[in-house]
């Protein structure tokens, strides 16, 4: 088993411009699922916007990246990125939230997600966002 670790920035409209930049920075592989894709549109406006998206390259270079909905606050001051954990098991990243959780607000709750068989978000208690999901 193992676990890794990307920066998860945040955008508000250019997380695709911002990708294709690091795309091609590195030379790594560009991978976008859209709002539109997932059919979870509430504003039509961005449907074409990403909800996930990463860069990763063979030599390591690995950045994730989403468009924050109009629904949600977002300041590039106030939450810039999130810390991503990637993991190969269910029962290794539930452990990691297990820990991960304590005096911690949940955001998104862990459960299956369109793009993960486990997906969840939470602010530890030191006001770090954290992204934890099972590669799929």
């Amino acid at each position: 088993m193992s676990v890794t670790t990307a920066p998860h920035l945040n955008f508000r409209g250019d997380a695709r411009e911002a990708l294709e930049f690091y795309q091609k920075v590195s030379g790594g592989d560009l991978a976008v699922i859209t709002y539109g894709d997932m059919g979870n549109v509430e504003n039509p406006d961005e449907a074409g916007q990403v909800v996930w998206g990463q860069v990763r390259g063979a030599n390591g270079f690995h950045v994730m990246a989403y468009d924050v909905p109009a629904a949600r606050p977002f300041s590039r001051g106030d939450d810039p990125f999130f810390v991503s954990l990637r993991g190969d098991s269910a029962d290794e990243i539930s452990a990691l939230w297990d820990e991960l959780s304590d005096g911690a607000t949940v955001v998104v709750p862990l459960a299956a997600s369109p793009w993960a068989p486990l997906y969840g978000m939470l602010k530890d208690r030191f006001g770090i966002t954290w992204v934890l999901d099972v590669a799929a």
